[in-house]
């Protein structure tokens, strides 16, 4: 046959397939029931276990957010046990944040990040952009300073607050004793 470009067994299929289809333009493609339900279950997994790390996500941030003023707090008494000197711990609760200064009211240097000061700022760390500082209350200040001794003026609190959760930091008058609730 002259005008084939087909061989003729292959012709034949292509003609029996589109009249078993009803189709002239050839088999059609789309998903099946069985693979859209598979694809919806797999997504609703993922969803399920991916909701409860987000809403832990507060919970985590808060702990870390405490340890830290925990940790800096002790860090700011020590300061001030070994220079000598008074350093204080000063609390902006509109601002978010905290800074250690030493007797001069100076932001000391942060010994860990060279050439900073010491100023945390949870509204610009993504690790604890969900903890709000709600209250720090030494007296009728938002400071707590620790003399020479390390003991603090004032003792007081620091409530903490993410997603729900409230956390208070306390420190003991006299002894200076940081604990977390």
């Amino acid at each position: 046959m002259p005008g084939l470009t087909y061989p003729p067994t292959r012709l034949c299929h292509l003609h029996c397939r589109r009249q078993s289809t009803g189709d002239a333009r050839g088999p059609q493609r789309g998903f099946t029931v069985v693979e859209l339900l598979i694809v919806v279950v797999i997504l609703s997994i993922v969803a399920l276990t991916a909701i409860p790390m987000m809403s832990s996500a507060a919970s985590i941030q808060i702990r870390s957010a405490a340890n830290m003023i925990a940790a800096d707090l002790e860090y700011a008494r020590s300061m001030a046990i070994s220079r000598g000197q008074n350093h204080s711990v000063v609390f902006d609760k509109t601002a978010d944040n905290y800074r250690i200064v030493d007797q001069g009211g100076t932001v000391v240097q942060h010994p860990v990040k060279k050439g900073f000061t010491y100023i945390v700022d949870f509204r610009n760390e993504s690790r604890l952009n969900r903890v709000d500082i709600t209250n720090a209350s030494f007296n009728t200040a938002q400071t707590v300073t620790f003399d020479c001794l390390g003991s603090p003026i004032e003792g007081g609190t620091v409530n903490l607050q993410a997603g729900g959760i409230i956390t208070t930091i306390t420190v003991e008058p006299v002894t200076g004793f940081v604990s977390i609730q």
